[in-house]
């Protein structure tokens, strides 16, 4: 990309990264509020409104394959920190700009880091 001041790879593992994150979110949000198998609990009673506040429906668990797919795209997450992070263009730096140049890049085109419709790419 001739307009960045990062290399191609650092670019496109720190848009990789920033959809593997959104990934995550979004099937963190869909699963249910236990790994395992637990009871729920009731909620409390307000004793001035009578509102009920609080309290859990039953959590069936995690199935295997929602298991797997946490950790895969937590691992993945690693990975892709851990190769941004100590990719070799931080060293071409001064120690003084490696911050906000860090900064630079995770807001460098992470709009288009929505999460994408098949989370096994």
């Amino acid at each position: 990309m001739a307009d960045s001041p990062f290399p191609q790879d650092l670019v496109d593992a720190q848009l990789r990264l920033h959809q593997a994150r959104a990934e995550y979110a979004a099937l963190c949000r869909a699963l249910p509020w236990s790994v395992e198998p637990a009871d729920g609990w009731p909620g409390t009673k307000h004793p001035h409104t009578g509102e009920i506040t609080g309290g859990r429906e039953p959590s069936p668990g995690y199935t295997d394959e929602q298991k797997a797919e946490v950790t895969r795209l937590m691992t993945l997450v690693r990975e892709l920190t851990v190769t941004v992070s100590t990719h070799p263009h931080w060293a071409t730096l001064d120690a003084g700009e490696r911050m906000g140049a860090r900064m630079a890049l995770k807001e460098h085109r992470a709009a288009e880091a929505a999460p994408v419709a098949d989370a096994a790419a």
